[in-house]
């Protein structure tokens, strides 16, 4: 597939925003971070901001932004539909979480909503994590996509760069009881999301595809050979489902993800966490991001198409 970089945005974005509401839910539940805190109204502030600017550019891939709404319209039976209806559903809890504790409600609120907005937010960031996910992974023609591994590729990866952040947070404003408790959570999620994507990536490379050129221009001949796509330009189809790199720098896409989106931050992170502190954790989460950006890039532009098949060779 040709990846668009406004979902790609999209869904780096959003995925840090997420992961940081559920890290910053989960330390308020736990006592980790008091409800009523000015790190936690930073937090939210920031986590708003992140999902809200994974929403706006998500537009730019629209050739009618104005009628985006649209998309909600077949909430059952399409997953876009879901993720479209479940995330402004996520931001305006977020807000009201943010407005809570603005308004200095956060201790004096009712248990049910001390309780109830952290709780509410970790599930409706989970949910919509799902929703994104199953709109690439319900795809049954193509085989990158649909598996299990790419719901959980979104979970994890999501946690993990949302870990991180919340760390540099804790780092930042001395909040150390949560630093100590996030910090080898952060780690540790972003261990499990290495192991995740490189299973993904294995499998990926294994996969042979179920159409053939035979199946795919309906000459069945026993060796068939393509030296041309059928035309003498290209089209829509040669723009939007093939991205066009070579195999070689698509190789080295895949280590450059693969080393800043993980392995580079799990070094940074051991770092801060031995005493690296703030610089540690920042240049994680900084590290982090261009290499998730990369990472999901990859995830898009790994997926083949079967028409490819047909119309993928130029003459």
């Amino acid at each position: 597939m040709n990846p668009a970089w406004s979902v790609v945005f999209f869904t780096v974005l959003a995925g840090f925003g997420q992961g940081l509401a559920v890290c910053l839910a989960l330390s308020v539940l736990a006592g980790w971070l008091p409800a009523g805190s000015p790190t936690l109204l930073w937090g939210l502030g920031l986590a708003i901001a992140l999902v809200a600017g994974g929403l706006a550019s998500s537009f730019l891939h629209l050739g009618h932004p104005l009628r985006g709404w649209r998309a909600a319209a077949m909430w059952r039976t399409s997953w876009l539909s879901r993720e479209v209806i479940v995330l402004p559903v996520f931001l305006g809890l977020l807000a009201l979480w943010w407005l809570g504790v603005w308004g200095a409600w956060g201790t004096a609120w009712p248990q049910a909503l001390a309780w109830g907005l952290p709780l509410a937010a970790i599930g409706l960031a989970a949910l919509l994590w799902y929703c994104t996910a199953m709109i690439y992974a319900c795809i049954r023609f193509i085989q990158e996509w649909a598996h299990p591994l790419t719901v959980a590729n979104y979970l994890l990866i999501g946690l993990s760069s949302g870990f991180a952040l919340a760390a540099a947070l804790a780092a930042a404003r001395g909040q150390s009881r949560m630093l100590a408790a996030v910090g080898p959570l952060a780690l540790v999620l972003t261990a499990l999301a290495a192991l995740a994507r490189t299973a993904s990536l294995r499998r990926n490379a294994t996969l042979k595809p179920r159409s053939t050129l035979q199946s795919a221009t309906g000459v069945h001949a026993r060796r068939l050979v393509q030296v041309s796509m059928g035309m003498t330009g290209g089209s829509f189809n040669t723009r939007e489902f093939f991205h066009g790199v070579a195999d070689v720098l698509l190789r080295r896409i895949t280590r450059g993800a693969m080393l800043l989106g993980f392995a580079l931050p799990l070094g940074l992170m051991a770092w801060a966490a031995a005493g690296g502190g703030l610089r540690g954790w920042v240049l994680a989460s900084l590290v982090q991001a261009l290499g998730l950006l990369a990472e999901r890039w990859l995830f898009f532009a790994q997926a083949r198409h079967p028409q490819n098949l047909y119309y993928q060779r130029v003459s």
